[in-house]
């Protein structure tokens, strides 16, 4: 089995940020098509059922009506993370910024948030270690399916060197963003937080 995984491993062909873009354009990925750039690999994203975007919509709400000019709230759309990653988190809050020429990198980041149910180990393994890698200062993951919010600091390398989960009750503030609280209300969860 070692064998053939590393044979496989020296078989993949990397691209870069502007080849995926060439992809694009070349019809490669259709509209319909929901994919991420992560390390120089395609990777097909999960579709969105009906509480993920629930969830995604409420929060970016929440957010954009607590940060006010502070941030600028980006749902679902990509930031680039070197020359061979271009993921898609559900949420990014961003320093205010024109990013009509260019797409937000690390520096212009102030919160990932990524909301999961069937795509908990790829959030929590690959992306989570790509956030960390290239300094994004905090990831929050919401595992709708698990039940629990898990809030990620202090990058250093690929890991975080602070997580904790919040409990129910407990007010989350982002570290750069203070000003946003998030606080579950009486008789919610995780899995259904609004």
């Amino acid at each position: 089995m070692g064998y053939m995984s590393e044979l496989m491993d020296r078989a993949r062909h990397r691209i870069s940020v502007g080849d995926y873009h060439r992809m694009a354009e070349a019809g490669v990925f259709g509209h319909q098509d929901r994919v991420e750039l992560i390390e120089g690999e395609v990777f097909d994203m999960a579709p969105i059922g009906s509480q993920h975007a629930y969830v995604v919509n409420q929060l970016a709400r929440l957010f954009t009506l607590a940060a006010g000019q502070d941030c600028l709230v980006s749902t679902q759309n990509p930031i680039l993370l070197g020359d061979r990653s271009e993921p898609q988190p559900d949420l990014a809050l961003l320093k205010p910024g024109d990013y009509m020429a260019r797409l937000p990198g690390p520096a212009d980041v102030l919160l990932v948030v990524e909301i999961a149910s069937s795509s908990i180990d790829y959030d929590r393994g690959v992306k989570l270690e790509l956030y960390a890698r290239h300094g994004i200062p905090e990831v929050w993951l919401l595992d709708l399916t698990g039940n629990e919010l898990l809030v990620f600091r202090d990058p250093d390398g690929g890991t975080y060197r602070s997580s904790e989960a919040p409990r129910a009750g407990y007010p989350v503030r982002p570290l750069l963003l203070p000003g946003i609280e998030w606080r579950l209300g009486e008789g919610k969860t995780w899995a259904v937080p609004f």
